[in-house]
C-alpha cells in the first residue's frame, strides 16, 4: 500500500470495489452523515465580494462537488489535475464539450457508428461552419479523417454495433496531426476502461446509464486535464446553464457505490447470455466484446477490464424481433442500457441507427444469470412461430 489516501481514509492505491464504494465521501465528521444529504440552493450567503466556491446554483453546488469528486476518483484515480464536471444528461455533457473545443472552420471527426444523437450534433456543427467527417469505429478507421482535425471524438465501445477500436493508436495519431481527443466511456464505465490513461484528453459519459445503474437518473460527465480545454467546457456549462438538479446528483452518488459489483454480475450475465445466443440458427451478427471469437475481443482485451453488459443480434424479420421482445418476461421492453433490470428492444424503431429491422439491443441486468438465459431461450422459441 502506498500511503496517498482519498477523503475517508481509503488508500490510493484500493481496488475498484472500494473505491466505489467510498469515492468522493467527505472527511468523516462526527454526528454527521457519510454522505451528507443533497444542497437545494439556488444562492448562498455571500456578504462582501464574490469569493469563494459557492456563489450561485447555476455554478456550482456542494452535492455536484463530491459527485464531480467521486466520478474523478474512478476515470482517473490518483491524478489530482483531472478535473469533473457533471451536467444534467449525457447529450449536455456531449454537447458541452464540443461546442466548448471547436468553432467555425474547425474540423471535428466523429464516429458514423456511435450514439443515435450524434447525427444531430453533426448538423448543428455543420450549422455552425465545422467540417464534420464520419468514419466507422472498426479497424480504427477513423484515421483516415484525422489530417486537419480539431477534435476526434470516438465511441469505444460504440452503440448499438459494440465494435472497438484501439484508442492509444488512435489517440498517438490524432496528437500527433495536434488534434484533441474525447472518448465516449459510457458503455465501458470506468471500472471497464479508463480513456484518460489511454492518453484520450477527455472521457465523457452518460451518467443515466451504468454508472448509476436504476433507469431512474438522467446525468452526464466531462472529466479532463485541468487547463483552458476543460476551462471552456466549465463557461459552456455556466452559459447554456445544463446543470444537475441536486437530488439527481445525490441519487448518482449514493448509486456509484454498488457500481462494482453491478458491472461484475451485469458483465457475466451479458457473457452468459451471449454465450446461449451463439450457435442459434436464429441469430445472426451476435456481438459481445467478452466473447473470444467477436472481432472486437482482441483489441478490447488490451484496453478494457470488463465488457460491459450490452449484447447485440439479429433476428430475421421484424416482426420474429417483435414477437421475441413480447415472448420475454423477464427482460422489459425499453431504450438505454445499463440498469440492474435487463431490457431489451428492436433498435430500428427509432429509424436512427444503420442496422437491420431484426436489430435486437440487448441490456442484461443483475438478475440470477440462469433465469435470463432461460428467459432468452424460451422468447427464441415461442417467437419462432
Amino acid at each position: 500500500m502506498n500511503d496517498s489516501t482519498m477523503p475517508g481514509g481509503v488508500p490510493g492505491d484500493a481496488g475498484e470495489g472500494t473505491r466505489a464504494v467510498r469515492a468522493g465521501l467527505p472527511e468523516p465528521v462526527k454526528h454527521e452523515p457519510t454522505l451528507p444529504g443533497p444542497v437545494f440552493a439556488a444562492h448562498y450567503h455571500l456578504p462582501g465580494e464574490p469569493t469563494g466556491p459557492y456563489t450561485y446554483g447555476r455554478d456550482e453546488n456542494p452535492t455536484w462537488t463530491l459527485l464531480e469528486r467521486a466520478v474523478g476518483e474512478l476515470e482517473a484515480p490518483g491524478q489530482d489535475d483531472v478535473e469533473t464536471l457533471v451536467f444534467a444528461s449525457g447529450m449536455a455533457a456531449v454537447s458541452a464539450l464540443l461546442f466548448s473545443q471547436v468553432r467555425s472552420g474547425d474540423t471535428v471527426v466523429l464516429p458514423s457508428d456511435g450514439y443515435q444523437a450524434l447525427p444531430l450534433v453533426r448538423a448543428q456543427l455543420e450549422a455552425f461552419g465545422v467540417e464534420v467527417r464520419t468514419a466507422p469505429t472498426g479497424g480504427d478507421a477513423q484515421l483516415d479523417a484525422l489530417d486537419g482535425a480539431r477534435l476526434l471524438w470516438i465511441e469505444s465501445p460504440s452503440n448499438p454495433g459494440l465494435d472497438v477500436c484501439d484508442i492509444r493508436r488512435l489517440v498517438e495519431a490524432a496528437h500527433a496531426r495536434g488534434a484533441l481527443v474525447a472518448v465516449d466511456n459510457t458503455l465501458a464505465t470506468p471500472l471497464g476502461q479508463r480513456p484518460l490513461e489511454l492518453g484520450a484528453d477527455f472521457s465523457v459519459a452518460s451518467g443515466t446509464k451504468q454508472l448509476t445503474g436504476h433507469g431512474d437518473i438522467l446525468l452526464g460527465y466531462v472529466s479532463g486535464r485541468a487547463g483552458e480545454p476543460m476551462t471552456a467546457v466549465r463557461r459552456w456549462r455556466k452559459i447554456v446553464g445544463a446543470v444537475p438538479g441536486p437530488m439527481e446528483a445525490w441519487l448518482a452518488h449514493r448509486s456509484i457505490a454498488t457500481l462494482g459489483l453491478r458491472v461484475e454480475r451485469q458483465a457475466a450475465n451479458a457473457l452468459a447470455v451471449a454465450e446461449a445466443l451463439r450457435g442459434r440458427p436464429e441469430v445472426t451478427g451476435l456481438r459481445y466484446p467478452g466473447l473470444s471469437d467477436d472481432p472486437a475481443h482482441k483489441v478490447a482485451a488490451q484496453q478494457m477490464r470488463r465488457f460491459g453488459c450490452v449484447v447485440s443480434f439479429t433476428l430475421p424479420t421484424r416482426a420474429r424481433a417483435e414477437r421475441f421482445l413480447e415472448a420475454l418476461r423477464l427482460v422489459d421492453d425499453a431504450t438505454s442500457f445499463g440498469g440492474v433490470r435487463s431490457t431489451a428492444e428492436r433498435r430500428g424503431r427509432w429509424g436512427g441507427d444503420a442496422v437491420p429491422e431484426g436489430f435486437i439491443r440487448l441490456s442484461v441486468g443483475a438478475e440470477d444469470p440462469e433465469d435470463l438465459v432461460a428467459d432468452v431461450l424460451r422468447a427464441l422459441e415461442e417467437s419462432a412461430s
